[in-house]
């Protein structure tokens, strides 16, 4: 299958990992870097991604119209674009293209983040959405989607790979970890478990969000060596005793990327309790969950001293992700499958 690719690209971004899964497939893959159509000034460029519009879009869509008459790919798959018009997915499909939208992130949550304006209205145009909560197959639908499919994030074997034989804690110098953004009340959660209970805490991330997130004190004594990505976010959670894992709620998550990258790194997994989670890991044995912050604590107090129990725990939860294939080469191939059936269907309506 030829695929024309269109997401950002950049080496920290988790599109290019799903890319790569393509390629790994046996697929032919023609990237479209969506970098460098943004305006340059940051009051501009904040401004036409709230209206979905300006030069940026206009260059976008030209430049997805150009490449598919020059590569006639079997496929166009986005990767959370929001720039995408209708007129463009009517076009493609039109050139006998079949239209997928791989969407991690939920239009319709609580969040109300900006930016949706122009997707909104593709939803009834791509042939398949690919999305991340059972909420939003029904949401899609409703907003006249042809066709959803579920997909779990992934973690990319390439990358997430566990630590080389005998690691242990000695060779660990973050105790209670986390590693990521400060959505929700997660600055305060782990500002208690540093204040409150003196849990040794390291916290990664951003370093603008986590100090406007978490008060001076805090932050200078959780916060640690800014974003972690690649090699350095792989050895982070090596290096992590326990690493703590938090649905975003004002996302609506059932699970979270996290949790799996965690695993596939032969983590110790600490997550936040969903059915989600559950689902995909036996609690107690393939990783461990809490409810609440008084659960949380008793966690990390029980098994924070056990050493062979956080080993065993992770090697079972790494080998459930391996085998039940939590990596990104399983889950794009599921979204491949779904395609398969759709692209003659595209095809023979232009004939």
């Amino acid at each position: 299958m030829k695929i024309l690719y269109a997401g950002t690209l950049t080496e920290n971004d988790t599109a290019l990992h799903r890319l790569w899964a393509l390629e790994r497939l046996g697929h032919t893959v023609v990237p479209l870097p969506v970098a460098g159509y943004e305006a340059k000034s940051p009051l501009l460029r904040k401004i036409l991604f709230r209206l979905s519009a300006g030069p940026g879009v206009d260059r976008l869509n030209a430049d997805v119209l150009r490449m598919a008459e020059e590569e006639r790919p079997d496929l166009f798959w986005a990767d959370k674009m929001l720039w995408i018009r209708p007129s463009t997915l009517k076009k493609l499909r039109a050139m006998g293209i079949a239209t997928v939208s791989y969407m991690i992130d939920n239009p319709f949550g609580p969040r109300r983040d900006p930016g949706w304006r122009l997707y909104m209205k593709d939803i009834p145009f791509y042939d398949l959405h690919v999305v991340q909560r059972d909420k939003n197959i029904a949401d899609y639908k409703e907003r006249g989607a042809r066709d959803v499919i579920k997909i779990q994030t992934a973690y990319e074997p390439t990358l997430n790979f566990p630590p080389p034989a005998g690691w242990s804690d000695k060779d660990c110098d973050r105790e209670v970890s986390f590693i990521g953004t400060p959505y929700d009340d997660r600055a305060k959660t782990l500002t208690r478990l540093w204040g409150e209970d003196g849990f040794a805490v390291t916290v990664s991330g951003n370093e603008r969000q986590w100090r406007r997130a978490l008060d001076a004190e805090a932050f200078a004594g959780i916060f640690r060596h800014g974003e972690l990505y690649r090699d350095a976010y792989r050895e982070g959670i090596w290096r992590s005793k326990i690493n703590l894992s938090f649905l975003t709620h004002s996302n609506q998550d059932e699970f979270v990327h996290k949790s799996f990258e965690i695993a596939g790194c032969g983590g110790f997994l600490l997550a936040e309790r969903s059915e989600g989670h559950l689902q995909r890991f036996v609690e107690g044995e393939e990783a461990v969950f809490f409810s609440g912050y008084e659960e949380l604590v008793a966690k990390i107090r029980r098994y924070l001293p056990d050493e062979a129990a956080r080993r065993r725990i992770a090697a079972a939860g790494r080998a459930r992700a391996e085998r039940d294939g939590y990596h990104n080469d399983r889950q794009v191939g599921l979204v491949l499958e779904r395609v398969a059936g759709m692209i003659p269907a595209v095809k023979a309506a232009v004939r």
